[in-house]
Formats: structure tokens, C-alpha cells, sequence
């Protein structure tokens, strides 16, 4: 028996590849030539360019960005990315045209849809209420969100003491809580 790198897996990850488009691009139809039948899962910053989104319309089947900010302050001074919110949120807009909400089988598995990652900030710098307004409103109310709480300072974080801990239960929480009250129901939780 030959060995196949896919075997038991239930889709083909890329992750931060964006800089890999063109040859991704190029060599999707000789994979499908040569069997590939997986889902593809596209794990990006999200804050890429429309182009580059637009381009993989019809190939990606899964997209999973990160949204950070939803605000241009914070966006600016923390990550130099001032036009973070007008870059992610059409860029959102357009993997949901493409892919439409997850859809997992009977198993749980991912098949097609977009699946948003948010990590939540210390003292809401990340501006969460308006992201899952966003997501919820723009998008659907049906979006599978993570809310992820594992933020931590590292790097330069000590420059800035309102980003130098942790989060708390309660930030995580309240996160929670705007997702609720946006209409969000699916991919997030109360932790144990």
C-alpha cells in the first residue's frame, strides 16, 4: 500500500500561507486532478487583502480569520494598523458570501463556512461589542465564533501596562454576554 500524507484527515490546512496564494492557486486543480476530495481551511489574520480573498472564491472551503480590534485606535497603536477595521471587516464580508455559515456533519466535522476567531484584550481594547454586532448583523447570526481568552502579554506588552496581564474571568464573560445579546449562539461558551 502506498503511502498518502492525507490519509484519516478531514481537510487540508493552511495556515498563514497568503504569501502562498499563487502557487496554491495553481496547484489546487492538479490535487482535485489527482484525488483530493478534503475541504480546504483557510487560517489567516483576517486582515489580508480583498484581492487576495476574492481570488480564492470557488477553492477555499473553510475560512478561519482572527479578528483583533474593531476599532482604529487600539488597531493603530498596538499592532501599527490604523485601516485594521476597514480592511477585516469587508474581508469577513467576503469569505461569508464565499463559504456561508459552518456546517459540520453528524461527527462534528467542519465541512464548508466560516468559522471567526476573536481574542478578547484586556479591558475590551479589542472593542468585542462591536465585532459580534458586526458579525451578527453583517454576516449572520448563525456565525460559529471562538472566543478565545487566551491573551497574553508578551513581547512589548510591557510597554503599555494596560495590555501587561492577562484576562479575567469576568472580561471573558462580559465577551460572552455581548455575543449573546448580538444574537450569537454558536461556538462559544461559559468556561467550567
Amino acid at each position: 500500500m502506498l503511502y498518502h500524507p492525507c490519509l484519516g484527515c478531514h481537510n487540508m490546512y493552511f495556515g498563514t500561507t497568503t504569501h502562498y496564494t499563487s502557487q496554491i492557486i495553481s496547484a489546487v486543480p492538479m490535487a482535485i486532478e489527482g484525488g483530493l476530495e478534503l475541504p480546504l481551511v483557510w487560517n489567516c489574520g483576517g486582515y489580508e487583502s480583498i484581492e487576495i480573498i476574492k481570488l480564492l472564491d470557488g477553492i477555499v472551503d473553510i475560512y478561519m480569520p482572527d479578528v483583533k480590534y474593531s476599532e482604529s485606535e487600539p488597531a493603530g497603536k498596538y499592532s501599527d494598523a490604523p485601516d485594521y477595521p476597514s480592511v477585516i471587516f469587508p474581508v469577513l464580508k467576503e469569505m461569508h458570501r464565499q463559504v456561508g455559515d459552518l456546517e459540520v456533519d453528524s461527527m462534528g466535522i467542519a465541512h464548508q463556512g466560516l468559522l471567526v476567531r476573536h481574542l478578547i484584550m484586556p479591558y475590551d481594547l479589542a472593542g468585542t461589542k462591536k465585532i459580534v454586532e458586526f458579525i451578527s448583523r453583517e454576516l449572520s447570526p448563525e456565525t460559529y465564533i471562538n472566543i478565545m481568552d487566551q491573551y497574553r502579554p508578551c513581547y512589548k506588552a510591557s510597554d503599555y501596562p494596560e495590555l501587561n496581564r492577562r484576562i479575567t474571568i469576568r472580561e471573558y464573560e462580559e465577551a460572552v454576554i455581548m455575543a449573546e445579546r448580538a444574537g450569537l449562539k454558536r461556538g462559544f461558551g461559559r468556561r467550567k
